[in-house]
């Protein structure tokens, strides 16, 4: 506790209620997070105690649910840089309880306007390696300090002074690493060792560090103070601005300041789906989650309601997400620059020409899947947060893969992502989670990729559920196993929820992946007598989070995923 005592000297002590901040972040350090309470009607769960414990400082000097997510989204911009950041992006799902206002703020990353595809293929026609992965050229204008800033200033009550104070004494004075961090650093040590800045900032003497080693951030606490003074400006113009253009054109990308002015988060109105007597409200394009989500839960309620536990059951979701990720792969892309028939995707019609093509006795081969004819004109973080009075957020944040494009822009202390991995470059060429997307997803300038991010709501007689999670594309078949779990579930358990195995299809490759000792060889056996090929995966996936809201008496649950301290980050 040594390291705590001196955050109460100097400037920390200047900034406006840090005091109070930096009491819950001791609690949380001495390995007591829980210990501190949440205010009544509350709940947060987020990928990491030190956010959470921000989070819920923020409710106690007087915010609403949208400051706290501010404070948490900029806490884990500083403990777990390997999964989002300043720049990163993503979407923050918004429910306010005075007017029933739903919206998702759109702060994905776009391409900037100088972008070609001749950056990322050779002469051949053939991808550069690396090109979409590592250096200036794979990284995106970054959103999510546009997001935060106008998450606060539209629909929070506190000052951005007050909500990333938080996020600015832990970047100062540092915070002791977990093993978690500690495992990823090793796994990415030589990545960061051949990065732009990355080994001085992420490493200890070029070396993974230990954990309980406290990582200082002295220059991103700079950044983060120039927001908290001059709201995006602070990140969009001047300084900063300037050091992350010379940055990624130095390694090879082609930003602009204008590309930085000129970014802006879009309020877009979200999926809504109607399964089973319960309101599911969801991420929308260019997030393909909810539309996916959509398709999947709209096919699935053309059969009896199904176990996704039991083999009969799992079949079923097989099935219903190798028809929905074959409609990701052909229709869906940023909206604002490609028809996309949404209403025709997501409705009950549609769904029920998809549900009639399964065979319930065996799978369907993804290449002698026929692909719909439509006619119409035309590595991650997650964290959840309800207050006490019923406003709610989820937030899917990232920057790509474990510590982005491995660039941290001169003294800003910004760790840029590798968001341009999801565009799509050709049809046959799949990105790093093995993903295919056409023509809608091609990259263009000023275009936002398409994304897996499926931050969701979920309404019924019982209470609110909210969730999400990170791991690529197999985020969307999370939230789907754990919206049928509370679906079939007569008392919720999130506890159960998130630690419930988990099962993936996503049309291509044609195979099942599966966690490791999470299903029984009788289950296995099940399946394989469908014809599905499964495929064990190395480590488990995903860190979901999830905070419950009751309709009777308004208790409040929250359950971050057991996976987390472990293999959360992939």
């Amino acid at each position: 506790m040594n390291c705590i005592s001196k955050w109460f000297s100097g400037r920390a002590r200047a900034l406006a209620g840090v005091e109070a901040v930096l009491l819950v972040l001791c609690i949380a350090l001495a390995g007591a997070a829980r210990a501190a309470a949440a205010p009544a009607g509350a709940a947060i769960a987020s990928a990491h105690p030190l956010a959470t414990a921000a989070g819920y400082e923020m409710l106690r000097q007087g915010g609403n649910a949208f400051d706290a997510a501010v404070a948490v989204a900029a806490a884990l911009a500083v403990v777990e840089p390997y999964s989002s950041g300043l720049g990163g992006g993503g979407f923050w799902l918004l429910h306010r309880a005075s007017d029933n206002h739903q919206v998702m703020l759109d702060a994905r990353e776009t391409a900037p306007a100088a972008v070609t595809l001749a950056m990322y293929l050779d002469g051949s026609g053939k991808p550069i390696a690396g090109a979409t992965l590592q250096g200036g050229r794979a990284a995106g204008i970054p959103g999510a300090p546009a997001g935060m800033a106008q998450l606060a200033q539209n629909y929070g009550r506190l000052p951005l002074a007050r909500t990333l104070a938080p996020a600015i004494a832990l970047a100062r004075h540092g915070f002791p690493v977990d093993p978690r961090y500690a495992r990823i650093a090793r796994l990415r040590e030589r990545f960061l060792l051949n990065g732009v800045n990355t080994a001085r900032t992420f490493l200890a003497g070029n070396q993974a560090p230990q954990p309980g080693y406290l990582l200082r951030q002295p220059q991103l606490a700079l950044t983060l103070e120039l927001i908290a003074r001059h709201g995006r400006d602070g990140f969009y113009r001047g300084r900063v601005a300037q050091a992350l253009v010379a940055a990624v054109n130095a390694t090879g990308g082609a930003w602009s300041l204008t590309d930085l002015e000129n970014y802006r988060v879009v309020e877009r109105a979200p999926v809504r789906i109607s399964y089973r007597g319960a309101t599911i409200i969801t991420a929308a394009l260019p997030s393909g989650g909810g539309v996916t989500l959509a398709q999947a839960l709209n096919i699935l309620e053309q059969f009896p309601p199904v176990d996704a536990r039991d083999p009969a059951g799992a079949h079923l979701v097989i099935e219903a997400l190798r028809r929905a990720f074959q409609d990701r792969a052909l229709f869906l892309g940023d909206a604002d620059f490609v028809k996309v028939p949404t209403a025709k995707l997501t409705g009950k019609s549609y769904a029920r020409s998809r549900a009639a093509t399964i065979d319930p006795a065996a799978a369907t081969p993804s290449d002698r899947l026929a692909a719909a004819v439509v006619n119409e004109s035309g590595n991650t973080t997650h964290y959840s947060v309800i207050d006490a009075d019923g406003n709610r957020v989820g937030a899917t944040l990232s920057i790509n893969f474990l510590f982005g494009a491995g660039v941290v822009a001169g003294d800003s202390g910004v760790l840029l992502n590798n968001e341009i991995d999801d565009f799509s470059l050709r049809p046959e060429i799949p990105n790093a989670y093995r993903l295919r997307s056409g023509e809608a997803n091609r990259i263009e300038p000023r275009k936002r990729p398409l994304s897996s991010m499926t931050p969701t709501f979920v309404e019924d007689a019982r209470g609110v559920l909210v969730l999400g999670a990170p791991g690529g594309s197999r985020i969307i078949s999370q939230v789907l196993l754990c919206i049928l779990d509370y679906v079939n579930q007569r008392e919720v358990d999130l506890r159960r929820m998130a630690a419930a195995p988990r099962y993936h299809h996503q049309y291509s490759p044609d195979r099942v992946e599966i966690e490791p000792d999470g299903f029984p060889a009788e289950w296995r056996g099940a399946l394989e007598a469908r014809h599905h090929v499964l495929h064990i995966t190395g480590r488990k996936w995903g860190n979901m989070q999830l905070v419950f809201k009751s309709k009777t008496g308004g208790a409040t649950q929250a359950e971050s995923d057991p996976r987390g301290q472990d293999i959360g980050w992939y």
